[in-house]
């Protein structure tokens, strides 16, 4: 007994006493202080399928139809959280950005900064597009600052376009950045993928300033834009549960057949015999495709039998499908709306030549192939037409949108286009315009959010779906 004392005195002694042990033990291992960029990196591209994956967008815009509840697109629903996006990709790639020691093993520091500057500045762009003004110069401290205050979206925008600039200019040809499960290493795409970002943007002004969307887009074809399909920023999707698609989980795993493609969008795809129409719905029980009226009360929509309409087509809700987030075909539409309104040079001719390429590209990703584009394009209703290009333009958008329901309904808030119907028999309300900011802000940081919605005139005082945010002038 005396030997065993003795000898827990002296381990014991030497435990305290030496400072060579790792302090591992008293590390919390859900606050980790060193991390890894390529990981960092990989996560947030991932994340990237979440501005794209979900019903909301797509129900305002009218891409689906609601069977069974319907209360997304009878607009019920008035606060959307956003903390989610901050504390998951915007904060992993703020830690790369605020890297003090870059490891060059893990591709140079100017790569690491600039791949996630780009990334950084989509999110951004994103979240400010749905609500307004957002929290921005002091966000993503964590703790420290719990309370950022909101920034206007015009100097959002403003620091973006700085961002996507001065990444761009900073991408090298060597020593990628690691992690990249986008474009793999390809700097050039990067700086492609910069300089659409920076074109689409350049866009949302075309209402609230035209002459500085105008320099904005010059300065975008200066970076460089997407060249082709090639380019598109996708998430493939894989078999396996961790990185399955959305919509596979929502119909196959919860058995949830509670979504259909419009009524609206099939009329206007029908009739024209797009190609599109076959990847976007599946038939109904008569092989033919119908689309689902829009906002029904639950009890209406329920009663249509669900044989008699087209849900999502087969190869939208794989377990691997492809989701697209940002596409050649958007960038080629947002060219031709530019030389149509006179931003850049080539008038009708440019304009024309932009459109047609944007429809065959957008044929060509949806469905692999040219088969049935030519007699398409040979409609006239589908052949560019001088009087008619903006509306034109904005309809071959929003048809190509299907499945990006965020950025569809951000474009049709800009243009007006396509000539939506909100849901009938729902007191006259409107079809949503932004969303509210989440019920967490307005209890956490109650001074900050409260002012944010007092400066933006177009919320006019109440945070609420009917607001506009700074982009979306009143006509």
């Amino acid at each position: 007994m005396k030997q065993l004392l003795y000898t827990i005195f002296v381990v014991s002694f030497t435990l305290v006493g030496c400072t060579k042990f790792s302090d591992d033990l008293n590390r919390n291992p859900n606050l980790p202080d060193t991390f890894s960029n390529p990981k960092l990196l990989t996560y947030a591209i991932l994340k990237m399928d979440t501005t794209a994956a979900t019903p909301y967008g797509l129900l305002y815009v009218q891409h689906l139809s609601e069977k069974v509840y319907t209360d997304a697109s009878r607009y019920i629903n008035n606060s959307f959280e956003f903390s989610n996006f901050y504390a998951d990709a915007l904060m992993n790639l703020n830690l790369i950005i605020k890297t003090s020691h870059f490891n060059t093993d893990e591709g140079s520091a100017n790569n690491q900064l600039a791949v996630a500057r780009i990334l950084r500045a989509y999110f951004f762009w994103y979240i400010t597009d749905r609500w307004g003004d957002v929290p921005y110069k002091e966000a993503l401290q964590g703790r420290a600052k719990i309370d950022p205050a909101y920034d206007s979206q015009k100097d959002i925008y403003t620091d973006l376009f700085k961002e996507l600039t001065e990444a761009a200019a900073q991408l090298e040809n060597s020593n990628p950045a690691k992690g990249d499960v986008l474009y793999y290493g390809d700097t050039g795409k990067w700086k492609r993928f910069a300089g659409t970002l920076h074109a689409l943007m350049a866009l949302r002004l075309s209402k609230v300033d035209p002459a500085w969307g105008k320099r904005e887009f010059a300065a975008a074809l200066t970076t460089g834009i997407f060249t082709g399909n090639d380019d598109n920023v996708i998430t493939q999707h894989l078999p396996e549960t961790a990185y399955q698609n959305y919509w596979y989980y929502v119909y196959s795993i919860q058995g949830r057949r509670w979504y259909c493609i419009s009524k609206p969008l099939v009329d206007f795809m029908k009739p024209l015999g797009d190609p599109r129409l076959k990847v976007y719905a599946a038939t109904n029980s008569s092989g033919d495709y119908v689309g689902m009226p829009y906002g029904l009360e639950g009890k209406d929509a329920q009663n249509i039998p669900a044989g008699s309409v087209s849900f999502q087509g087969t190869a939208i809700r794989k377990q691997d499908a492809t989701a697209y987030v940002v596409t050649y075909a958007q960038v080629l539409l947002a060219r031709a709306e530019a030389a149509k309104l006179g931003w850049i040079p080539g008038g009708d001719a440019a304009a024309m030549a932009d459109y047609n390429a944007a429809i065959e590209a957008s044929v060509n990703q949806w469905t692999g192939s040219s088969t049935g584009l030519a007699a398409y394009m040979a409609r006239p209703e589908v052949a560019y037409n001088a009087a008619t290009a903006i509306k034109q333009i904005a309809y071959q958008r929003w048809v190509h949108l299907y499945m990006n329901g965020y950025e569809a309904w951000a474009e049709w808030r800009r243009t007006g286009y396509p000539e939506l119907t909100p849901a009938p028999g729902n007191n006259n309300v409107p079809i949503p315009r932004r969303q509210g900011y989440p019920l967490s802000e307005h209890n956490i940081n109650t001074k900050n959010v409260e002012a944010a919605i007092a400066a933006q005139p177009g919320l006019h005082g109440k945070d609420d779906l009917t607001g506009r945010v700074w982009w979306d002038v009143e006509r």
